[in-house]
């Protein structure tokens, strides 16, 4: 893919490791697995599927980052019905946004809209989390 992060900085596992660690403390996911062969240059986490309604069969963060701090992290949900509902924090160059961008739910469509991400990924992964825990917050208002 011309002009992606894959092209311009290698994958930084120190910070995935670190992420991993810092993820397997939380209660959301019953599975944190590291570099699994459908995902090898990323952390994957699979939520615990009691935080959903039956409705939601599964759902997951895949993460990817950079060694240039690029990154992205893919929210996915895997509904009952077929439908998909996915939606990505991106930090790459591309064509079709700023560097920093979202692709918004239901379905990450590009182009997405241009964010200002902070630097550091604790920053950055405390802002998903939250933003993903209002999301199945609402599932039962």
């Amino acid at each position: 893919m011309a002009g992606s992060s894959r092209d311009s900085a290698p994958i930084d596992f120190d910070v995935l490791d670190d992420m991993r660690t810092y993820l397997r403390k939380s209660n959301r996911f019953a599975d944190v697995e590291w570099r699994p062969s459908y995902a090898p240059d990323s952390l994957v986490c699979i939520y615990d599927p009691g935080f959903y309604p039956v409705s939601v069969e599964d759902s997951s963060l895949k993460i990817t980052w950079y060694k240039n701090d690029d990154f992205n992290i893919h929210y996915q949900e895997n509904w009952a019905s077929g439908e998909q509902r996915k939606c990505r924090w991106d930090r790459h160059p591309n064509d079709h946004n700023t560097r920093d961008h979202y692709h918004p739910l239901p379905d990450a469509a590009t182009p997405g809209t241009d964010e200002s991400y902070p630097r550091n990924w604790k920053d950055i992964l405390s802002s998903v989390l939250s933003e993903i825990d209002g999301r199945i917050e609402a599932f039962w208002r």
